[in-house]
Formats: structure tokens, C-alpha cells, sequence
């Protein structure tokens, strides 16, 4: 993790929960949150619920003046129109969304997301004034294979095609191999640190260093508490894409307050 980029931690809560159970959750984090001395400094805490829940915890969050961020799992590339069960980018900034999460391998799988699809979803975003999370990441077999390298700067280069670099300065990266995604298996620090670094020399070769340099490149995939301080401790990672773990408050909590896993 540089010092000249802020730490995210975002929590991605898939389909889960319910809008009662989103607001409890997100006030115990804050809870949590709190009685730790310093916990929201020097790092930015996100939460993407599922879209029935985005305005029970937008209300929450303006009416308490939580120091927390508010994302969306996805979003649709048009925005507005004929396109029933799609959600705009213009609707989720009127929520009050600062990030959307586009091209999750769930998303890329599940519903056949292709490359270019999350090209379109990214410019959306940015029209909207939202900041994407951008995620890529390889198989198994991919990796194996040795390829994953390749792959994964070929998912960047789509995603950012024809997108100006300076249109992307509040653009975020997630690497998620695929493999390692609700799996409980987790990449090394040094799995981690390797296709970071190439993202953000990918990055650099195609928009240039200055936005390479300040982009933040988080890590996902099975993310614990465990696990996060080592994470934490290589230079091109920049945070975390938290998945189950994000879905309970003391533990979410922990993984934020990743610094005080680190030795004295």
C-alpha cells in the first residue's frame, strides 16, 4: 500500500440480507467502528447492498452522519428507457451511491457479462458521475496455465477502452481471481502484489503514469481477517473487495482495522 493512495475496504454483500437487516448491520459496523480509536482514519469503509436496500441505508447514513460510503453491486449501461429490471446510473447517484461495482466474475458467468459489456457499464458509471470498481481476475485454469498475467491486462485494457484518462481518476480496480472468490482459498501476498503491480503498469502504458500512480488496485477473494494485514503491506495494494466477510460487523470491522494486525 503507498502512502500517497487512501485504503478502501469496501464490503460487497452479494444477494443477501434483507433492508432491516442491511440498517442494523450497517449501524453495528459504525458501533464497532467507533469504540476503535482512529478507525476511520487514513482509510475509506464502503458498502455495496443489494439494490432493494440502497435507500433504507442512504437514509441511515445521511441521518447519522456515518463516515460510510454507499455503492451498487452493478448497473445497467443505458440510462433510461424500455429495459425492465435494469437500474440507471442517474438513479443510483440520486441514492446517493460514490461507487457501483462493474464486471464481478458472478456478474460475467451468471449473466454472460462479456468485456465489452463492462466497457459499456464503466462509461455509464463515469456519466453518472459514479466511481466504478472495476473487477478482473483469472480462473483456475488460467492460472495454471500460466496465462493469468495476459488475461488479466486484456480485462483492463477492455474495461478502460476509449475512456480518457482524465475521465478516470476516481476509477478503482479490483482484482478477484476467480478462483479464490467464496472459496475460503486465498492468493499470497505475493500472488497479490504480482498482478497488482501489472495492472497498474497496464494502466500506466495505456493512460498514463499520473493516473496509474494514484489509482487504487484492491485486492478480493476470500478476504480475512487473517489475511488482510499482509495484504495490506505490499505497495500496489491499495484495499480490499470484502466478500462474506463483509456480512458480519466485528468482523468487517477487524479487516478495516487492518493496521493494528501488523507487530508493533
Amino acid at each position: 500500500m503507498s502512502g500517497s493512495r487512501i485504503p478502501l475496504i469496501a464490503g460487497n454483500w452479494k444477494m443477501n440480507l434483507d433492508h432491516l437487516q442491511a440498517t442494523h448491520l450497517v449501524q453495528k459496523l459504525d458501533w464497532v467502528l467507533r469504540d476503535a480509536s482512529h478507525a476511520y482514519d487514513e482509510v475509506e469503509v464502503a458498502v455495496f447492498p443489494p439494490f432493494t436496500h440502497l435507500r433504507s441505508v442512504e437514509t441511515l447514513i445521511q441521518a447519522d452522519q456515518l463516515e460510510i460510503m454507499l455503492g451498487a453491486q452493478d448497473l445497467s449501461q443505458h440510462a433510461s428507457g424500455a429495459h425492465t429490471g435494469d437500474i440507471s446510473g442517474p438513479m443510483l447517484a440520486k441514492l446517493g451511491c460514490e461507487y457501483v461495482i462493474i464486471g464481478h466474475s458472478e456478474r460475467r458467468e451468471q449473466h454472460q457479462e462479456t468485456d465489452a459489456l463492462v466497457n459499456l457499464k464503466v462509461k455509464a458509471a463515469l456519466a453518472a458521475n459514479l466511481a466504478p470498481v472495476i473487477c478482473v481476475g483469472e480462473s483456475l485454469a488460467t492460472r495454471e496455465a500460466g496465462e493469468h498475467i495476459a488475461f488479466v491486462t486484456r480485462q483492463v485494457d477492455e474495461a478502460l477502452e476509449g475512456i480518457e484518462a482524465s475521465r478516470l481518476g476516481r476509477a478503482v480496480i479490483a482484482y478477484e481471481p476467480v478462483w479464490a472468490i467464496g472459496t475460503g482459498a486465498v492468493a499470497s501476498a505475493e500472488d497479490a502484489q504480482e498482478v497488482c503491480a501489472e495492472i497498474r503498469q497496464r494502466v500506466a502504458h495505456t493512460h498514463g503514469q499520473e493516473l496509474a500512480d494514484g489509482m487504487r488496485i484492491l485486492y478480493g477473494g476470500s478476504v480475512k481477517p487473517a489475511s488482510i494485514a499482509e495484504l495490506m503491506d505490499k505497495e500496489d495494494v491499495d484495499g480490499a473487495l470484502v466478500g462474506g466477510a463483509s456480512l458480519t460487523a466485528e468482523e468487517f470491522a477487524q479487516i478495516i482495522r487492518f493496521r493494528s494486525h501488523r507487530p508493533a
